[in-house]
């Protein structure tokens, strides 16, 4: 970590300087100002298990059951989260601040320290260089995997285990290189998720490198490396493929197919099948896997869309789920967990 450190600190500060330079010269350029963001609210129920349990049997519920992935794992009626994007646009430079309230953004920057901070969901100022370099400073969200924070972005509502145990966010400066059709990244950032400051003095490398639909990233430090493919295409008119593969050394590995297919311009339904093998990051049993099967509908009714969703997760772990409760002495379990979903989601 100390040579990783050596070598990328004079990079990383040499760059913020050249970025504060550009920030003046152009303040005359002309420049666009948009706000965006989205609601989101959700009702969740299991259909084969107990949604709570009172384990200690004192009268009051101590845990819920659900799966072990992010957002949307409540039970009954729960909140999303409002997020509003503010952006400017110049010529050369701009910035973004997204900022998020709820629930699902509160589990987006779980890493932030101060209240102000905890909010924060991206801030973060860009120059383009040139029509092929834009280089990137502040806090954004992840370049590795499929999923992404915001609900407006996914297709299915619920979430997988590699979006949930990959990073979320990050904090440092990125180079986007376009170099005809192959794009390239390279980027030094904070910690993973260690979004308003750096705490430890250490950083991390990112790479990707992009090509027709599919993007191969990189994460890594001298103790750590995660290597991800991300692809998408479309195989018609209506029909889209995803991939999402990942692995991530002594945390876990996994691989996961999107499938989704337009049935009009208001209603779509997709599938997406994720096998996810834990290794040490405590998702489930370590050493234990899962298979998660969700099937998902897009229904949208102008800037809303209502997606009711059926999950199905499959443990290679028995007694995992409390299938039946009457008392700490008197359950019935399985290893298998089907719910269901249903989501608002409203973008502007």
């Amino acid at each position: 970590m100390k040579t990783f450190t050596k070598v990328t600190k004079g990079f990383f500060l040499t760059a913020l300087m050249l970025l504060a330079v550009v920030t003046v010269n152009a303040q005359d350029e002309p420049a666009g100002f948009t706000f965006s963001g989205s609601v989101d609210t959700y009702f969740r129920t299991n259909l084969n298990a107990e949604n709570q349990v009172d384990l200690d049997d004192d009268g009051t519920y101590d845990a819920y059951q659900a799966p072990a992935t992010s957002f949307a794992n409540q039970p009954g009626f729960a909140l999303g989260m409002v997020n509003l994007i503010a952006a400017y646009e110049g010529e050369k430079v701009g910035f973004v601040g997204d900022l998020v309230f709820g629930p699902r953004g509160t589990d987006a920057v779980f890493a932030s320290t101060t209240a102000s901070s905890s909010i924060v969901n991206q801030l973060y100022v860009y120059w383009n260089v040139s029509d092929a370099v834009t280089l990137t400073a502040g806090n954004f969200n992840t370049f590795l995997g499929y999923e992404v924070i915001s609900p407006t972005a996914n297709f299915n509502y619920s979430t997988s285990y590699m979006f949930s145990y990959g990073p979320f966010s990050h904090s440092g400066l990125k180079a986007d290189i376009g170099l005809g059709d192959l794009s390239l990244m390279l980027g030094v950032f904070n910690p993973t998720d260690a979004t308003d400051f750096n705490p430890t003095g250490d950083y991390v490398g990112g790479a990707q490198i992009g090509y027709g639909g599919a993007y191969l990233n990189f994460l890594f430090d001298d103790e750590f490396f995660q290597v991800d493919l991300t692809a998408g295409w479309d195989l018609s008119e209506t029909f889209y493929l995803g991939v999402n593969a990942t692995s991530a050394s002594d945390n876990f590995y996994g691989a996961a197919l999107y499938l989704q297919n337009s049935f009009s311009e208001s209603f779509a339904m997709g599938l997406r099948g994720e096998y996810f093998s834990d290794e040490g990051v405590g998702a489930i049993t370590v050493g234990e896997n899962v298979v998660d099967l969700t099937l998902s509908a897009n229904y949208s009714v102008g800037n809303l869309t209502l997606i009711p969703e059926f999950r199905l997760d499959l443990y290679s772990e028995e007694d995992v789920v409390i299938t039946d409760y009457s008392s700490p002495t008197d359950f019935e379990t399985g290893s298998s967990l089907a719910s269901f979903v249903v989501a608002g989601v409203y973008s502007f």
